[in-house]
C-alpha cells in the first residue's frame, strides 16, 4: 500500500493546483434548501441536497456530503449529448467527442464501484467511443464513508462500502489530515507540485488501520438474503405476487433509473435541420419504466404493465448483470428509495421475497417430514 498524508489545510490549495490543469467537478450544496415528504411522512424537515458539479473554488467542496441527488455518471453519459452533425454534402459526418481532462473528486466508494460497471457495459464488443472519450480523460478521487450516507444505504450488503481493487486516488479521513492512496499512474500525477504532502509513517499507518476497522460497526447489514443468493432469489421468484403488488404501486415515473449510478439506458434522436440536408444525432437518457420503452413495430409491447417493467429493473439490477458482468447491478446507494414517490425500496422488496421463498421452503420440508 502506498500511503501518503495530506493536511487538511492543503486542501484549498491542492484543489486550486488541480482547477489550473484539469475541469475540477466535486459534490456541493444545491442552492436552494428543498423539502422532500417521503409517502405518509409529513414530519421530515428541510434538509439540504448535494449534487455533483463543477467547483468554480475550493470553498463549495464538501466531503462530509450524505449523497448526491444524482450520481457521477452523469459525467460519462450527460442526459443529453450530441453524438455527431450530419451534412448531405458528401456524406459528412462530424464526430463530437468531449476530451476534457476531468477531475471528479469526492465519489463514494459505492459510485466508484458503479463507475466500474458501466466501464464494463460501455467497453463491451463495440465500445461506446463517446463514453470512453470521457472516462479516458477523466481521474476519479474517491473518498472513505466511515458511517453510512442514508438509512436507505445498503452498501454493506452489497459490497461496495469498501473501495474496489481498481481506483486512481483515494482518500481517508484521519481527523485532521488526509490519508491518500495512490491507485493508479493518473492518480499519482494530482499530486504533482503538491508542497504539504509527506510519506506515511508508521503511526499513520496505525491511525489509518484503527479507522477502516472502526467503521464495520457502523454498517449494517440490510438484506435477509446474501448477495451472493440474490441471482438464484430472482430466478425462481419471476411469477411472484410480489410485483403485481409493486406494480399497484409504481407511478411508473421512471425516478429510480434516473438517479440510479448504473442504469445506462438510452434513446437515439435526430434532429433534422429545415433544409432537410443538414442535422444533429443526440443520445438522451431512456427509462425501462416508461410506458413505451419495450414496444416494437407492429404494436407488441414486451412489457405492458407496470408490474413487468417493475420486475425487469430488479431482475437487471440483481440477476441479469450479475449473469453478463459477474458484478451485481446495484451498488446499494439508496438514491432510489430516496427520491421514489410512492416510497418503495430495494431493501423491502428484497428482504418480502425472501420471507416467501424461507415460508414456503418450510411448508415444503412439513409436507416430506
Amino acid at each position: 500500500m502506498n500511503l501518503q498524508v495530506l493536511p487538511k489545510g492543503a486542501l484549498v490549495e491542492w484543489i486550486e493546483l488541480l482547477s489550473a490543469r484539469y475541469r475540477v467537478i466535486g459534490p456541493k450544496r444545491k442552492q436552494e434548501v428543498v423539502q422532500q415528504q417521503p409517502a405518509g411522512d409529513t414530519q421530515q424537515p428541510p434538509r439540504e441536497q448535494y449534487i455533483f458539479g463543477e467547483l468554480q473554488g475550493a470553498h463549495e467542496l464538501e466531503l462530509s456530503y450524505p449523497s448526491t441527488i444524482l450520481p457521477p455518471k452523469k459525467v460519462f453519459l450527460p442526459q443529453k449529448e450530441e453524438l455527431f452533425s450530419f451534412k448531405d454534402n458528401g456524406h459528412q459526418v462530424d464526430l463530437q467527442l468531449d476530451e476534457r481532462r476531468t477531475v471528479i473528486f469526492g465519489i463514494h466508494t459505492c459510485d466508484l464501484h458503479a463507475v466500474l460497471l458501466l466501464d464494463q457495459a460501455f467497453s463491451q464488443g463495440a465500445a461506446d467511443q463517446h463514453y470512453m472519450a470521457r472516462r479516458a480523460n477523466t481521474t476519479l478521487v474517491s473518498i472513505e464513508c466511515l458511517e453510512p450516507c442514508s438509512e436507505n444505504a445498503f452498501c454493506k450488503d452489497m459490497g461496495t462500502w469498501i473501495m474496489p481493487e481498481t481506483f486512481d486516488l483515494h482518500l481517508t479521513d484521519l481527523g485532521h489530515e488526509y490519508a491518500l492512496e495512490i491507485g493508479s499512474a493518473k492518480g499519482s500525477e494530482l499530486l504533482q507540485n503538491l508542497t504539504n504532502i509527506r510519506t506515511a509513517t508508521e503511526t499513520d499507518y496505525w491511525r489509518f488501520n484503527q479507522v477502516i476497522s472502526a467503521k464495520w460497526a457502523r454498517f449494517p447489514y440490510r438484506l435477509e438474503a446474501d448477495l451472493s443468493e440474490l441471482p438464484s432469489l430472482l430466478a425462481i421468484s419471476y411469477r411472484s405476487q410480489v410485483w403485481e403488488e409493486l406494480g399497484q404501486q409504481c407511478l411508473g415515473c421512471g425516478t429510480c433509473t434516473a438517479v440510479c449510478p448504473t442504469c445506462y439506458c438510452f434513446d437515439v434522436v435526430d434532429e433534422v435541420n429545415f433544409d432537410l440536408t443538414s442535422g444533429k444525432r443526440f443520445r438522451v437518457w431512456d427509462s425501462c419504466q416508461f410506458g413505451q420503452f419495450a414496444s416494437v413495430a407492429g404494436g407488441h409491447d414486451f412489457r405492458n404493465s407496470r408490474a413487468a417493467r417493475l420486475r425487469h429493473r430488479f431482475y437487471h439490477k440483481f440477476k441479469y448483470q450479475s449473469d453478463s458482468f459477474g458484478l451485481a447491478g446495484c451498488v446499494g446507494c439508496g438514491r432510489c428509495a430516496e427520491a421514489c414517490l410512492v416510497n418503495i425500496k430495494p431493501i423491502d422488496v428484497i428482504n418480502k421475497l425472501h420471507r416467501k421463498r424461507v415460508a414456503v421452503s418450510g411448508k415444503r420440508q412439513e409436507v416430506m417430514g
